[in-house]
């Protein structure tokens, strides 16, 4: 396996190679604090629209404005690495933000994924990518996949 962890600076140039070379670049996003099977099929989905998936990941800073103090309860870099290691991924990158505004605008993806619980006019990016031509794209979620179970069903099952 290659490299595939790139600061977003740097994946833009790989990204508009990618473009020139007639490639079609699908951008999703996302927490992935516990890679869970609604997680998997959701990238598997994702990668399906397209030639190069790439998955922007938010920082522990970032997912703590989103989520709370409490999380994440993987640390970035792991989640990144996690992901990185899928076949249908073929690059990950880190954001700061509570959305991937500033990466979508760097990366201009001719492709841009969300789960289907996001309305499709609340989707980031969506104006940005259908401006350039591209599309949106909502994937239905797994039921009752979620990492919030997961960690309710660790607390209900293992609280002293």
């Amino acid at each position: 396996m290659g490299k595939k962890i790139f600061q977003r600076e740097d994946l833009k140039d790989k990204v508009q190679a990618l473009k020139k070379a007639g490639k079609k670049i699908v951008f999703t996003n996302g927490c992935f604090d516990f890679l869970h099977i609604g997680h998997v099929r959701y990238l598997k989905a994702a990668r399906a629209e397209g030639d190069v998936l790439v998955v922007g990941v938010n920082s522990d800073h970032s997912v703590r404005k989103i989520k709370g103090p409490r999380r994440p309860v993987v640390p970035e870099n792991e989640r990144a690495e996690v992901l990185a290691s899928l076949a249908c991924v073929e690059f990950v990158t880190l954001f700061d933000e509570p959305d991937p505004l500033v990466t979508i605008r760097l990366l201009m993806p001719d492709v841009l994924v969300k789960g289907a619980d996001w309305e499709e006019d609340a989707i980031v990016g969506r104006d940005v990518v259908e401006a350039k031509g591209g599309r949106v794209v909502r994937i239905p979620l797994t039921e009752g996949a979620s990492t919030s179970r997961i960690i309710e069903k660790i607390l209900a099952n293992y609280r002293g």
